[in-house]
């Protein structure tokens, strides 16, 4: 019994060296915690039924859970915007997250317009990288991990906004945080979930995609790559299951380029990520979302068209908003440098509909509602109550077809907020479209400046 002693002890030793607590990766140092809600803190434990407690340092509260099978979680409720904070989590050993803040949270998800860096091409970008000193942005890099089952962690960092970390960050989600930092003041966390060349499908629960003959016969057009995910299910698994349990304030997203290959599903795929991500997290979040811009694809004749178009019926769902991007883009680079004013649209949505600011006008001239008159067709836009304006000498990109189904250039008068379309070519015109093309480069804007999305007024088949 007595050389037995030794070795028990040696054993309990090791085993308490290799006890251990741990949090998934977003919960961590520098983090963002949304204001004013119920953060849950959840993490794992060696020892499968300890007693963790949790304290917050904003109210000095201490929170204890027992843990389960190695699993546990707690809510905490979560200040108005400031900071920073520490957040302690003592079980048989203790971790402290220290320089946290409380304030605004933001996933930033699509491809790689989404995804590029002010390294890979900004307009500006030696002084917008200098500038970049923002303390109370803070960026959290997720890995691209891809997955075949919805995981519970996605390796990644929280950083300081700072020129070294920014210069390497998405330049869209960065100019829409500061944009929104410098007019609310309140600290943002900005969680990048990006993956160039993606298309929705992998972005999307395997489920969703399965339930709906529509969306099973789109994605089985998209083709296996060995460059990016395609299948579905595998970047939602890896890259936004994870993230569930973290509250957020919304999200915005840019994607749609690597759709073109399945664009009518779009139609369907599109408002089915928003609602799906929505019932995931549990809350009707703001979705703010970039529609495409024109690009000379080798590969297509309307098909980005179509995206757009399915672009701009996702408004109909409630709590979206689109930054119509047709007059910043660029006919020879997919990926168009000026990020700032991408990002600035964007946040013209959050300021007026999330954040309650008082900026009249915050989209572009969009199409509300069509009139036949006699050989003309009267045109009427939303976002422009003071009215439209053309760019140039003649309004370009409006196209008019009768009950032939075919489409002749067309000419456009502006007044107010109407436009009024014709052609000599179609004496009993039934439908209108404007910039309905891969490449169309229109010149129709409202007063504040901001282009009118591109449109159709049918729903036949392109």
């Amino acid at each position: 019994m007595k050389k037995l002693l030794p070795i028990l002890s040696i054993f309990f030793l090791s085993h308490n060296i290799s006890a251990k607590i741990w949090l998934p990766s977003i919960l961590s140092d520098n983090m963002v915690l949304q204001q004013n809600s119920t953060a849950t803190i959840w993490g794992w434990t060696t020892n499968g039924a300890e007693n963790i407690v949790v304290t917050t340092s904003w109210d000095n509260k201490e929170t204890a859970i027992k843990a389960y099978q190695g699993t546990w979680s707690v809510e905490v409720p979560t200040p108005a915007a400031g900071g920073p904070y520490t957040i302690t989590i003592k079980g048989h050993e203790e971790v402290v997250l220290n320089n946290v803040m409380s304030g605004e949270v933001w996933i930033c998800s699509g491809q790689s317009n989404m995804a590029w860096t002010p390294l890979q091409g900004l307009v500006n970008a030696e002084t917008e990288i200098a500038n970049a000193n923002f303390p109370n942005i803070r960026f959290y890099t997720l890995l691209r991990h891809k997955a075949t089952q919805p995981e519970n962690d996605a390796p990644g960092e929280w950083a300081e906004c700072s020129p070294e970390t920014m210069q390497k960050f998405s330049a869209v989600a960065y100019f829409f945080a500061r944009n929104i930092q410098q007019s609310i003041n309140v600290p943002i966390g900005l969680v990048y979930s990006n993956w160039g060349g993606t298309p929705i499908e992998p972005w999307m629960p395997s489920e969703v995609i399965e339930q709906d003959p529509v969306l099973v016969d789109g994605a089985k057009k998209i083709q296996e790559t060995p460059n990016w995910p395609s299948k579905p299910g595998e970047l939602y698994n890896g890259m936004i299951h994870p993230l569930l349990k973290f509250d957020i304030a919304g999200v915005i997203w840019y994607q749609g380029e690597s759709n073109r290959v399945n664009a009518m599903s779009y139609y369907k795929s599109f408002p089915a990520l928003i609602t799906s991500w929505r019932e995931a997290w549990g809350k009707e979040f703001p979705f703010y979302y970039v529609q495409i811009a024109p690009f000379t694809y080798k590969d297509s004749e309307v098909n980005a068209a179509v995206v757009r178009d399915a672009q701009l019926a996702t408004l109909s769902l409630p709590n979206t908003g689109m930054a119509i991007t047709n007059d910043i883009g660029d006919l020879e680079n997919i990926h168009p440098e000026n990020k700032q004013e991408v990002g600035r649209r964007l946040a013209l949505w959050a300021l007026a509909k999330t954040y309650g600011v008082n900026i009249p006008t915050y989209s572009g001239p969009v199409y509300q509602s069509m009139e036949i008159k006699d050989n003309k067709i009267m045109i009427v836009f939303r976002y422009a109550n003071n009215g439209l304006i053309i760019k140039g000498k003649d309004a370009t990109e409006f196209t008019i077809a009768g009950k032939d189904k075919v489409f002749y250039p067309a000419k456009a008068k502006v007044t107010g907020n109407t436009v009024e379309v014709w052609s000599s070519k179609v004496k009993e015109p039934v439908a209108v479209r404007f910039a309905f093309s891969d490449t169309a480069l229109p010149n129709l804007f409202n007063i504040e400046g901001l282009p009118a999305s591109a449109f159709r007024t049918d729903n036949w088949k392109p």
